[in-house]
């Protein structure tokens, strides 16, 4: 008996699974308000140069006196004169100013408000020679994310999926409110780096803990579910950025959930699978008894005991602790060609997605318009996904969701930057692919992962992620050179990793596996299987030979 059958033997999809999952899930909903939080919080206002203190600001046309004009006749933002210019202004705004000799803003700056009334950039004036620490903001919460991945993926398949999950609800809610009280900026950083390791952690564990107590049919169903409920974080995200502009107080709202899902996070039942993957065969019979007590299954639940599970489990029994090393990921032959091509999925994903979704200001209309539109593009996108996904399996879906989001990124960099339509239509749909893919990859992730490595390999694979959306950034800079060449490289990535998934094997319907000779015996059954195949294609062919030699 595969541990799929014990499953369903105290119940499969009862009301256990039912009301867990939903509950693991639900925290995902303010998952997107922190990873692209900065869109609004560090929103940057229109602003110009604060004239000298003295200034008479009361006097009509005394403020445009000390401001040169750029070329499409709008106020300098980093510059003004060095003594106000007199005279009637000319009507490009731009023969006055060439007269004048400017200064950099060493008064501060003079913000429009009306839209975004208070952000980290206004408060702590994040503009002209210190822009570059907005961007060091959102790069240390990616650092964070990045170190979560590496330290709470291994640390579950130590600890236990439901002990770090908790953990990582306590991090989010302290950090995340400490974060909208910071006095300075690099306390702020520190605390937002802080939760971005927390909400790694989140994500990794919560998808292991759903996936380990859900049969095999349902496996793609809970993931998503999980990115719908993501994509609809979106959509609260808008709504609740709208109505509450104060950066301190928007921060603290998207916060303090957190404390909530620490407290019923205690309820949470630790996955069987992980407590027999540790020999604790004690600890597996108590959990699946109580799921099976839950789910109305008590004569079910009964029947089984430690000969039974000894029985049952005999491979997760046998299986060493020390594979649940991250250096076993490249050690062991079997684990390295998963974790290498997993690794280049992981990373275009997560570079491409970042690039687009961070860039909100960048498409010319509202910024809360365009972040309902990337949330609405998720809805449709992923059910094409979840189709595929189920009905032709992981590998074309993945393959697929990494190609078109490359050709659309590719076509919007062609595209003249004059037409907004067109550039974003390209945008939203390039996003709603990388979003489909990101919904495939953690569920494959899982699937194509032995037990005792699997949150660990989910981990990695979140690190390399973590990279791409740290260099994301530096990408954006390239701009500088040529305006459409971080589109060219954010859309040459995920065509290019698109082909590793060539090399991965087809997990639609297979038992997840549960150590490494059931990766090695899944090789060499499809090898197998494609001999057998090939052998019967030539029988008749053999035996046609024979008749045209008479034989």
């Amino acid at each position: 008996m595969a541990f799929n059958d014990l499953l369903k033997q105290v119940g499969g999809v009862g009301r256990f699974q039912k009301i867990q999952v939903l509950l693991v899930i639900f925290p995902f909903l303010l998952m997107a308000s922190h990873n692209t939080l900065q869109n609004f919080t560090a929103a940057i206002p229109t602003h110009h140069c604060r004239p000298p203190a003295n200034t008479n600001l009361s006097k009509d046309g005394e403020l445009e006196a000390w401001l040169p004009r750029n070329r499409k006749g709008r106020p300098e933002s980093c510059l003004r004169f060095t003594f106000p210019q007199q005279g009637p202004p000319f009507p490009n705004g731009t023969e006055t100013n060439s007269t004048g000799v400017t200064e950099p803003c060493t008064d501060g700056w003079i913000y429009d408000n009306s839209t975004f009334p208070s952000t980290i950039v206004t408060e702590w004036d994040l503009v002209c020679s210190h822009r570059a620490l907005r961007q060091l903001a959102q790069s240390l919460y990616m650092v964070g994310v990045l170190l979560g991945a590496m330290v709470f993926g291994s640390l579950s398949d130590r600890l236990g999926r439901q002990k770090v999950l908790t953990l990582n609800y306590l991090q989010t809610a302290v950090s995340g409110t400490c974060a909208a009280f910071a006095p300075n900026f690099s306390i702020y950083c520190v605390f937002r780096l802080l939760s971005g390791m927390s909400l790694s952690g989140i994500v990794l564990n919560s998808m292991t803990l759903n996936v380990e107590w859900m049969p095999i049919h349902t496996r793609a169903f809970v993931g998503t579910l999980m990115g719908y409920t993501y994509s609809m974080g979106q959509f609260l995200l808008a709504g609740i950025a709208y109505a509450v502009p104060h950066w301190r107080h928007l921060q603290l709202l998207v916060s303090l959930p957190f404390f909530a899902f620490f407290i019923y996070s205690w309820f949470f039942i630790e996955s069987a699978r992980w407590h027999a993957s540790s020999g604790r065969l004690d600890l597996t019979l108590r959990a699946l008894q109580r799921v099976a007590w839950i789910n109305g299954k008590q004569e079910e639940g009964a029947k089984l005991s430690m000969e039974v599970l000894r029985a049952s489990l005999q491979k997760e029994l046998t299986m060493g602790k020390s594979q649940a090393s991250a250096t076993e990921l490249l050690r062991c032959s079997a684990l390295r060609r998963l974790f290498l091509c997993l690794s280049m999925l992981w990373f275009a994903t997560s570079f491409a997605y970042y690039g687009l979704v961070m860039d909100l200001q960048g498409f010319g209309v509202s910024i809360y318009l365009i972040q309902v539109i990337f949330g609405a593009v998720d809805l449709p996108a992923k059910l094409v996904g979840f189709l595929v996904i189920n009905y032709l399996g992981r590998r074309p879906a993945q393959m697929a969701s990494l190609l078109l989001a490359g050709i659309c990124i590719l076509l919007n960099g062609v595209v003249p930057q004059d037409q907004y339509i067109v550039r974003t239509s390209f945008a939203v749909l390039g996003k709603g692919c990388l979003a489909s893919s990101f919904n495939c990859i953690f569920l494959y992730t899982g699937e194509l992962y032995p037990t005792m490595i699997r949150q660990t390999g989910l981990g990695m694979g979140s690190t390399t992620a973590r990279v791409g959306s740290i260099m994301s950034p530096l990408v954006s800079m390239t701009s500088e050179l040529y305006s459409s060449l971080p589109l060219f490289i954010y859309g040459a990535v995920p065509v290019a990793a698109s082909t590793a998934t060539a090399l991965l094997p087809e997990t639609l319907g297979q038992p997840l596996p549960d150590t490494v000779q059931d990766i090695e015996s899944r090789r060499k059954g499809n090898r197998n299987r494609l001999q057998q195949e090939q052998q019967k294609q030539m029988v008749p062919l053999q035996a046609s030979a024979g008749e045209k030699n008479g034989l």
